[in-house]
């Protein structure tokens, strides 16, 4: 009888938890299970892992939406199509410390991908670029735990610099033509700016803000502010 009981009280809490999943409209839920590695992890760490997955869904988002305005970049790498392209540079998130991707220079990949004599497709160098330099700043981890250690300042360059990469490719960049080298209009449409590219850069931006906030409180170790040197494309470290 107290075994039942004791069973109980351990299940409810479970039950009670579930009713407040969040359903989205593709129908995926946002409930995690339970694993025994959970116990190892502080709120903290969760916090970080949830953030960390919502940075590599926007990355995946910008990465198509890029390759449906920019045909001619995904057909340069050979791929059938946009989605195919979209899917490669995150093949290797599953065995990320593992691999060879990871060690790439993400800021040669992002000043490659706005040099005009830049022959090869840009926007798999830039999505390239962004998430080498976003895996950087959680140390190439994608599962954390309590002794792992987090510096707020890392997230906070990486928000400027996604920053000064958004502003890049909606304004500055262009060929000895004048045409922008990248396009993040609609397609269809005279000179509407596609507001969902915008959004999603603002959201990772916003990720990325978030969880310097949150490492510097836990950490006690305070950020230091800069901004990226535009005019040497000189990026913030990560």
């Amino acid at each position: 009888m107290k075994r039942t009981a004791f069973a109980c009280l351990i299940t409810l809490p479970l039950i009670a938890c579930s009713g407040h999943t969040i359903q989205r409209k593709d129908g995926s839920s946002s409930v995690r299970s339970f694993s025994i590695k959970d116990l190892a992890k502080s709120d903290v760490d969760s916090v970080v892992e949830i953030h960390q997955q919502e940075a590599i869904a926007s990355l995946k988002a910008l990465t198509v939406k890029l390759y449906r305005c920019n045909p001619d970049e995904w057909k340069k790498s050979g791929y059938a199509s946009a989605d195919a392209a979209t899917a490669a540079p995150f093949k290797a998130l599953p065995y990320w410390h593992l691999s060879p991707h990871k060690d790439l220079d993400w800021k040669d990949l992002l000043t490659q991908a706005s040099r005009w004599d830049f022959s090869g497709d840009r926007v798999m160098a830039m999505m390239n670029g962004l998430l080498i330099m976003n895996m950087a700043a959680y140390n190439h981890q994608t599962e954390f735990y309590l002794l792992s250690e987090l510096d707020a300042q890392k997230f906070y360059n990486a928000a400027r610099n996604t920053e000064y990469v958004a502003w890049e490719l909606a304004t500055t960049r262009r060929d000895q033509d004048g045409l922008l080298l990248l396009v993040s209009d609609t397609p269809g449409k005279k000179s509407s700016s596609d507001l969902s590219i915008e959004r999603e850069f603002g959201k990772l931006i916003g990720i990325q803000d978030t969880l310097a906030k949150v490492i510097e409180d836990k950490s006690n170790r305070a950020i230091r502010f800069g901004v990226v040197n535009a005019a040497g494309t000189l990026f913030l470290p990560i």
